[in-house]
C-alpha cells in the first residue's frame, strides 16, 4: 500500500510539472510524455488521453520483460498521471520560459524518481531505460536524458528553438534529479565485523539477494574471534542493511565504501 500512495503522489508531482510549468510555455517533457504534450497543442486532443494510448505498446513489452508488480504499478503511474494531465487545469504560474523549464524539470524529476523507488515507472521511455539498467550500471536519468535529444529537435522544428532550448534544460534537470533520489545504479562494499557471524550471515542471505563473504579475524586489542562478513549492496538498500545489522548486533563494527566497478557474478536488479 506504501508503494502505491508513493507512485499515486509522484505521479500527481509530474502531472503539476506539466499543467502549471513545461506545457503553459510549450515546453517539452521527456520520453513519450513530451510527444503527448506536443500531440496536446497540435491536435485538440487532450494530452492525457494521448500520454495513456502512446504508452500501451509498452506497457505490454515491460509486462513481458519487468514482471507483473513493476508492470502493475507502472499501468498505476500512467493512469493517474494521464488522468492529472485531463483534470489538473493549466495555469501559467511564472511568465519566465526559463524559470518554468528548471522548476517544471526539477519537479518532474522528483516526480518520477520517488514512482522510481517505488518499484514502477512512469512508462514511455522508462521502460527502455529500466531494461537497460539491468544489463548495465548505467545511471538511470543519464539514460533517460539521453534517449531524449529527439525530442528536442522536434520542439524546435514545430515550435521554436527557445523552446527547443528550454525543453533541454528541463529534461537535464529531469535526469539530474532522477539520479540523485533513484541510486540504484550507485554500488557500496560493506565489510562488517561481528561476534554474530552465523547469525549475521543467516539475516542477510535470507533479506538481501546477494553473496556474502566470510573471513576469520581477531581483534587486536581483546584477542577475542570474529567473523568479518563482506558483501556488495545497491546505494538504495543501505537503509534497510544498516537496520538489518543493529537488529542482530548492535557492537558490530562497519565499514561502508562506495564501489567503482562490480565485475563477475553480481544481481543488477
Amino acid at each position: 500500500m506504501r508503494n502505491i500512495f508513493t507512485i499515486i503522489i509522484g505521479s500527481l508531482i509530474v502531472a503539476v510539472a506539466y499543467n502549471f510549468f513545461l506545457i503553459p510555455h510549450h515546453i517539452l517533457s521527456s520520453g513519450l510524455s513530451g510527444i503527448a504534450i506536443m500531440l496536446g497543442f497540435i491536435t485538440p486532443i487532450n494530452t492525457g488521453i494521448f500520454n495513456f494510448l502512446l504508452n500501451f505498446p509498452l506497457l505490454v513489452l515491460g509486462f513481458i520483460k519487468l514482471g507483473k508488480r513493476f508492470i502493475f504499478y507502472t499501468i498505476l503511474s500512467v493512469v493517474v498521471l494521464s488522468v492529472g494531465l485531463y483534470v489538473i487545469p493549466v495555469v501559467q504560474i511564472t511568465t519566465e520560459p526559463l524559470l518554468a523549464s528548471l522548476t517544471g524539470g526539477v519537479l518532474t524529476g522528483v516526480g518520477i524518481g520517488i514512482i522510481f523507488r517505488s518499484s514502477g515507472s512512469s512508462g514511455g521511455f522508462d521502460i527502455i531505460a529500466m531494461l537497460l539498467t539491468k544489463k548495465k550500471d548505467f545511471p538511470l536519468g543519464a539514460l533517460i536524458s539521453a534517449m531524449n535529444g529527439i525530442i528536442v529537435l522536434i520542439s524546435g522544428f514545430i515550435f521554436t528553438w527557445d523552446a527547443a532550448l528550454n525543453t533541454l534544460v528541463a529534461i537535464y534537470a529531469t535526469g539530474k534529479v532522477i539520479d540523485t533520489i533513484h541510486t540504484n545504479h550507485i554500488k557500496l562494499t560493506l565489510t562488517i565485523v561481528t561476534k554474530k557471524g552465523e547469525e549475521m550471515k543467516e539475516k542477510l542471505l535470507a533479506n538481501l539477494y546477494r553473496g556474502v563473504t566470510i573471513m576469520n579475524g581477531e581483534g587486536a586489542y581483546s584477542g577475542e574471534d570474529r567473523k568479518i562478513l563482506m558483501t556488495v549492496i545497491t546505494r538504495y538498500q543501505l537503509t534497510d542493511v544498516k537496520k538489518l545489522i543493529n537488529e542482530t548486533d548492535r557492537d558490530a563494527f562497519v565499514n561502508i565504501t562506495e564501489t567503482t566497478e562490480v565485475m563477475g557474478l553480481f544481481h543488477r536488479g
